[in-house]
């Protein structure tokens, strides 16, 4: 039975290991954090991966937490909708699938799969990875060094693996000039189950900026977006009254729900707050390491999460179809995954502007256009083909 460590216990990392307990692998988590995670983002499942899903046996209980959202509005400086979209482009194809689940319902439904007695070191990081001609002996923060048959980097953009295998972070993440912060919060509007998206023009430093809230079923609760397009901050990633700092700074004077959204922003320390980057590696393993998830092909627009979910099962059934083999598996992997990702991360023209427009005409053209785009001819292409591109790999049976 071959050994496995997974460095990160979300989405990709947790698959992985459902899929390697049932090719009979014997997997490992690591997990920096002190629990599986809380909170994050309401997130899609789209084309090929629900038919993984389908294959793990948690379809029917993803769908059961569905968020309850069925479309996005666009909303103007006065908070009336001006634009709306829903399944225009298909079940897979919109801004919002019709399969949508909070972040962590999905990870604890995944825990659940892969087996609640999975071990999981939880609360530490990998430090040093020495690959011998046997296997990698790992070293930990805490825990004390292991070897393991082989080594996978699930722990996203920043990846600590990569950055011991494969090199430092600026080789491999491209900036995509805007940050993104996450929190909960409880709003007094009648969502009625739409995501409602409201954009502010440059001011107080920073260029276009961007709020949006995802609904939670018939609650009062809502999921916070709040985005801005700027150069590169100075702050501590681990001081999270510095991060609310500066939400409050770009945030302030601001209009609509904003006010209320930033008052309880701070009464919470459930903040996700990061530089927003693109993940490019060239080839996604070396030696006995190999990369998965967003560590590998992370900053796409609605797909990460797709994309580990097809990624997990492709890199366990090469591993099984090859009896273990990594010199036969990574490659293999790779080819399999490649021209799926490579058109899933394509991106629609505009960049950060068409979605953070700096002025108040810019967020008025963009409006229109998503007024109209559902009417117009190649409409879904002009949204990238997102159905085409999430249903464009299709699953070898590895059984």
């Amino acid at each position: 039975m071959r050994s496995v460590l997974i460095s990160g216990a979300s989405v990709a990392g947790l698959s992985l290991a459902y899929w390697l307990r049932h090719h009979g692998f014997r997997p490992t988590l690591v997990e920096k954090a002190p629990a599986l995670r809380p909170g994050g983002q309401a997130i899609d499942i789209r084309g090929t991966a629900r038919e993984v899903v389908r294959q793990m046996g948690i379809l029917e209980t993803i769908r059961a937490h569905h968020t309850g959202t069925h479309g996005i509005a666009w909303l103007n400086e006065r908070g009336e909708r001006v634009a709306a979209m829903s399944e225009e482009f298909g079940d897979s194809g919109g801004i919002v699938a019709d399969i949508e689940i909070l972040r962590a319902d999905l990870v604890r439904i995944l825990h659940e799969a892969a087996g609640t007695d999975i071990e999981i070191l939880f609360d530490d990081t990998v430090t040093e990875i020495a690959e011998g001609a046997d296997g990698v002996k790992v070293t930990f923060a805490k825990a004390a060094p292991r070897s393991f048959d082989l080594v996978v980097g699930a722990d996203g953009v920043r990846s600590g693996v990569r950055g011991l295998t494969f090199g430092k972070d600026t080789d491999f993440v491209n900036d995509l000039g805007y940050y993104t912060a996450l929190f909960p919060a409880r709003t007094t509007l009648d969502l009625d189950g739409w995501v409602a998206m409201y954009n502010l023009p440059k001011g107080n430093g920073v260029n276009g900026r961007v709020a949006i809230l995802y609904p939670l079923q018939d609650t009062d609760q809502v999921r916070v977006m709040l985005a801005f397009v700027c150069p590169e901050l100075a702050y501590d990633r681990k001081d999270i009254a510095a991060q609310k700092a500066i939400l409050s700074k770009v945030f302030a004077g601001a209009g609509w729900e904003i006010p209320h959204l930033v008052d309880q922003l701070g009464h919470t320390d459930d903040l996700y707050f990061a530089r927003t980057g693109e993940v490019k590696v060239d080839h996604w393993y070396r030696g006995r390491t190999v990369l998965l998830g967003d560590s590998a092909f992370g900053g796409s627009l609605g797909m990460g999460t797709s994309m580990a979910l097809v990624g997990a099962y492709v890199l366990a059934g090469e591993l099984a179809a090859a009896n273990g083999d990594h010199t036969v598996a990574f490659p293999s992997y790779d080819r399999e995954m490649r021209d799926y990702v490579k058109i899933n991360m394509k991106r629609p023209p505009g960049g950060p502007n068409g979605f953070a427009p700096r002025t108040r005409r810019g967020i008025w053209m963009r409006n229109q256009f998503m007024r109209m785009l559902p009417h117009l001819p190649g409409g879904s292409k002009m949204m990238g083909g997102i159905q085409k591109a999430a249903n464009s790999i299709t699953l070898k049976d590895y059984r």
